[in-house]
């Protein structure tokens, strides 16, 4: 039996063998064919040398313009967590009428922005500090190089913060606004008010000139936003049942993980919104200057949101999440401003003030019986004037021109969104009905339910 076993291992071993050596056999073979000479010329040479390499230049214009590309996306996807914010923060019976309003905030801003908005932010030498036009649509592409960007790209990152300051007052309208009058505010303060304003500052206009500094939007961006929420909600009144008898009555929003949901997409769309205010990105300086911002936005958010949650606990008994979630957005508006000029310790310095100012503001408003469903005007209107002033007391910029700034913009959008308020009020188109205010604005308004 011993010889037939070995018999058997040895043919076994010799398969084994043939298996893994037969490839090999065959690759030689064919490597031993010999195959045609190929005739070499001087057209062939040329047409098998390869491209010659990009210039430092053109790989510095290409990596800052793919990454302003990429931020203008966050901005642009900030609009999703502002409408998860403003449909979780309210009742379930105005969800539709929510998205609805911030939908067109995008679709109706960008194509307002194209028209004439991109032209009165930046209009080149026609402007004459306070006012000008440089054209209608988008200008033509310059040259290529290191900091220049193509005139596209740069329209898609601005048209981004633009719908950002028109959909800020959404959340503040909420729930007894007319969806025509809101398209029209929408197209006036996208494609006008909010344009002239940020020609002041970002198009080279008077304020610029005189050194005032507004990194990425707190006084341009949200405060615009949040003292134009003011003024509509002044103008409308409060919601029926918000406040009884001189007392206020809060109206629980139907869907707090929606809201906490919207609160994370803002704050990772600020990466887009902050870091990418550098506008260039290749380059040892740009990329320090791009990290020191991208941690300075996360210090103070953080910050925010556990101030507000101590200060609520403290004033309450109990943790508020609503206060957190609105602690966060305040301490990213309050750092937008500055999250460039500013050390670590004082990006938390300014998200903590930040937190505490937006408790102070949600309770002022009630105090005053103003509906602010959401704290619009505390987290963007009265965080982006702290924001613009924190820029004096810790950046290296004048703190009176800061403080002109910070209360010009404000006070100028303000006025011009009261007075366009007030006269839809005045010919009856501002506010829906009392019935259907109570049916709830996605039925009366668009005839269908987001909940069913």
């Amino acid at each position: 039996m011993n010889w037939k076993n070995a018999l058997t291992g040895l043919l076994s071993s010799l398969v084994v063998v043939l298996a893994f050596t037969q490839p090999t056999m065959a690759f030689d073979e064919s490597e031993s064919t010999e195959t045609p000479a190929v005739e070499v010329t001087e057209e062939s040479v040329e047409e098998t040398e390869e491209a010659p390499a990009l210039s430092l230049s053109e790989i510095y214009y290409a990596l800052d313009n793919s990454m302003l590309f990429l931020c203008a996306v966050l901005v642009l996807f900030m609009q999703s967590g502002f409408a998860m914010v403003e449909s979780g923060f309210n009742s379930s019976k105005n969800t539709i009428n929510i998205l609805f309003k911030n939908l067109m905030d995008v679709c109706a801003g960008v194509l307002i922005y194209y028209a004439i908005g991109y032209g009165l932010m930046y209009p080149g030498d026609n402007g004459n500090g306070y006012f000008g036009f440089g054209q209608f649509g988008i200008g033509e592409a310059g040259d290529a190089g290191p900091g220049v960007l193509h005139p596209q790209v740069d329209f898609l990152f601005q048209v981004a913060f633009a719908a950002t300051a028109a959909t800020i007052v959404s959340g503040a309208v909420a729930g007894r606004m007319k969806f025509s009058s809101y398209l029209i505010y929408s197209i006036v303060l996208t494609g006008i008010i909010y344009p002239i304003s940020g020609y002041w500052k970002w198009g080279g206009g008077w304020l610029d000139a005189k050194g005032f500094y507004d990194f990425a939007g707190s006084i341009v961006v949200h405060a615009v936003g949040g003292f134009a929420g003011l003024a509509g909600a002044l103008v409308l009144g409060p919601r029926i049942g918000r406040f009884k008898e001189g007392k206020s009555s809060p109206i629980p929003g139907h869907n707090i993980a929606q809201a906490t949901l919207g609160v994370f997409i803002l704050w990772v769309g600020w990466y887009g919104f902050n870091p990418g205010s550098q506008l260039a990105f290749a380059g040892t300086d740009n990329t320090n200057a791009v990290m020191l911002i991208a941690t300075n936005t996360t210090l103070a958010a953080a910050t925010g949101g556990v101030a507000a949650m101590v200060l609520g606990w403290l004033m309450y008994g109990k943790p508020d999440i609503s206060m957190a979630l609105n602690g966060v957005l305040a301490g990213l508006v309050g750092i937008t401003a500055n999250c460039d000029s500013v050390t670590n310790v004082e990006a938390i310095a300014i998200g903590g003030i930040a937190g505490v100012l937006v408790v102070g503001g949600i309770l002022a408003l009630e105090k005053l019986r103003i509906d602010d469903p959401v704290g619009a005007f505390p987290v963007h209107g009265l965080c982006g004037i702290w924001g613009g002033v924190a820029t004096g007391i810790f950046g290296d910029y004048d703190l009176g021109v800061q403080i002109l700034g910070s209360i010009v913009i404000p006070v100028y959008a303000f006025i011009t969104m009261f007075v366009l308020f007030f006269i839809l009020k005045v010919i009856g188109q501002l506010r829906v009905s009392e019935e259907d205010e109570l049916k709830g604005l996605d039925l009366s308004e668009h005839g269908m339910q987001a909940y069913h």
